[in-house]
């Protein structure tokens, strides 16, 4: 290969690295990670769990990279994702979709022969809720887009827990319910800051198709039934003082912002809600895994 060739192929590859949304992905692997290690009360087989979690990113970069492609027009009007690499045309769509089922398909492989096949189906399950019913049915067709498809982005930490003990109990689904609960407060206060992008592509947001006032009525709404959900674990028997104390505080905070924007809109208002809820999930799955071996520590 020469020496041209091979600097193409790079620009390809990083290329296509953008498109797999990195930071989104990141949370993914994280919450799935979690799963992994609070699905035992020692630590996982590392080679599972590293097999486990290189798949599971696999897949969820494939499916980011899709979603890009699908999104194209929309991410051009859009000024956080004017600049990727589908709506410059520096990655031609054929090669989005050679290497996102190309990366796909060697994640589903994995799961399915280094994990186990019920993580893989579930996997495979949850890509085609992200990148097709959610991307391309749910997204231009109904303001409740996020809400129903916020059930492929609560996945992972199921994913984790499967790949591990091969069955899915309710503690991983009380770590489901978690996100899901978590995904409308956290998107909508994205999409009130970018309600008029959203308006301009004509995609069906909340605050495009009911109003600010509505959204943010149901930001709260939402925040409140997040905050009864994230105290789930602790009422289970599943999680320990130390895990409530920290969901506590969390949601307190969570709940100044909602009522904030509630009462006094504003647009940086909404953004730094945004950046709090990402925080805010990556600390109290921490605390969770905390509280989980403290437990198994005094055990």
């Amino acid at each position: 290969m020469t020496a041209r060739a091979m600097q193409g192929a790079a620009d390809v590859a990083g290329q296509y690295w953008r498109l797999t949304k990195p930071r989104v992905v990141s949370l993914i692997v994280f919450t799935a990670v979690i799963g992994m290690l609070l699905a035992t009360p020692g630590v996982p087989p590392f080679a599972t769990m590293a097999y486990a979690t290189a798949g599971i990113a696999l897949v969820a970069g494939a499916a980011a990279a899709f979603n890009c492609l699908v999104e194209q027009k929309l991410d051009a009007v859009m000024a956080r994702t004017r600049g990727r690499p589908t709506v410059m045309g520096s990655i031609s769509p054929a090669q989005v979709v050679l290497l996102s089922g190309a990366v796909g398909g060697l994640g589903l492989a994995i799961l399915w022969h280094a994990v186990n096949p019920l993580t893989m189906w579930l996997t495979l399950a949850t890509f085609v809720g992200y990148a097709i019913v959610y991307t391309v049915i749910l997204k231009p067709a109904t303001p409740q887009n996020i809400v129903i498809g916020g059930a492929s982005g609560a996945m992972p930490p199921v994913l984790g827990w499967a790949a591990i003990t091969g069955d899915v109990p309710f503690q991983p689904l009380l770590l489901f319910l978690i996100i899901f609960a978590w995904t409308p407060p956290h998107f909508w206060a994205l999409a009130l800051y970018r309600r008029r992008e959203y308006e301009r592509a004509g995609i069906p947001m909340l605050p495009v198709t009911h109003g600010e006032a509505y959204t943010r009525l149901h930001l709260l709404l939402y925040t409140l039934i997040l905050v009864a959900t994230t105290l789930l674990p602790f009422a289970t028997g599943m999680a320990g003082f130390l895990y409530l104390g920290s969901a506590l505080v969390l949601d307190a905070v969570f709940l100044v912002y909602a009522v904030a924007i509630f009462l006094s809109y504003t647009d940086s208002l909404a953004k730094r809600t945004f950046r709090y809820s990402i925080f805010y999930l990556a600390v109290l799955f921490a605390a969770l895994m905390i509280d989980h071996y403290l437990k198994v520590l005094g055990q």
